[in-house]
C-alpha cells in the first residue's frame, strides 16, 4: 500500500476541510466549514459511533486522522440538512452494509429473529412500558399486519412487529443495530486484506 493510497484512506483535517469546500458543503446557516467547526462535528461523530473506530490516535506530529468512511458520515450525515440527522444516519449505515455485502459476497442479515413479550421490549428498547405500549398502539393503527398476539395471557410481538417499532418509533435503537451489524461487516474486511483502521500506524 504506497503512501498516496493511504492518503487517500486517511484524511487530514485540513485535507478534509478542503474537500469540503470544493464539494461546496457548508455550514446550515450557508457559511464556509471553519477548522472549530470541523472538530466539533468529529467530536460528535465520535460521541454517536465510537465502536466505528474512525477517528486515529495522534500520529504523524501528533495530528488526528479520519477515516475516509467518517469523511463520508460528515458529508452526507453531519453537513447535510435535507433530512433529520437519525434519519440520514441510519440511510448512511443501510448504504455502508450493502456496500459491504456486495464487497464481500455475503447475504443480507436479519437483524430481528424473535417475537418478543411487552416486558422483554422495555429491556431491549430501554423505555418505560406505558412508552412502548403507546408505540405499539400506533403501528397497530398505521398497518394492516397483525404484529401483536396474545400467549399465556401475555401480549407478545412479533419480529415484524419489532422490526416495524425500530424503524418508526425507536430509531436510535435501529441505528444501535445497524451499526453493530456494520461493525461485524468491517471486521470481515479487515480480515480479507481490505484497508480500515488497522493501517493507521502505517499512516
Amino acid at each position: 500500500m504506497s503512501a498516496n493510497n493511504l492518503d487517500d484512506v486517511f484524511l487530514s483535517y485540513k485535507k478534509i476541510l478542503k474537500r469540503l469546500k470544493l464539494l461546496g458543503i457548508k455550514t446550515k446557516s450557508g457559511n464556509e466549514i471553519t477548522h472549530k467547526d470541523l472538530r466539533y462535528a468529529i467530536k460528535i461523530m465520535e460521541k454517536k459511533h465510537p465502536s466505528c473506530r474512525w477517528k486515529s490516535e495522534k500520529i504523524r506530529s501528533k495530528r488526528y486522522y479520519i477515516l475516509i468512511e467518517g469523511f463520508y458520515w460528515l458529508v452526507y450525515v453531519y453537513f447535510q440538512y435535507e433530512k433529520n440527522q437519525i434519519d440520514a444516519d441510519i440511510d448512511f449505515f443501510l448504504l455502508r452494509i450493502k456496500q459491504y455485502q456486495e464487497e464481500l459476497k455475503v447475504q443480507d442479515k436479519d437483524l430481528f429473529t424473535k417475537d418478543m413479550s411487552m416486558n422483554e421490549l422495555i429491556n431491549f428498547f430501554q423505555r418505560k412500558y406505558r412508552t412502548i405500549e403507546k408505540a405499539v398502539i400506533k403501528m397497530l393503527k398505521a398497518t394492516d399486519e397483525n404484529y401483536r398476539y396474545i400467549e399465556n395471557g401475555e401480549f407478545i410481538i412479533s419480529k415484524e412487529g419489532i422490526k416495524w417499532l425500530c424503524e418508526n418509533c425507536f430509531k436510535q435503537k435501529y441505528l444501535e443495530l445497524l451499526e453493530q451489524y456494520k461493525m461485524e461487516l468491517t471486521e470481515l474486511h479487515i480480515k480479507e486484506g481490505y484497508i480500515y483502521d488497522n493501517f493507521f500506524n502505517k499512516n
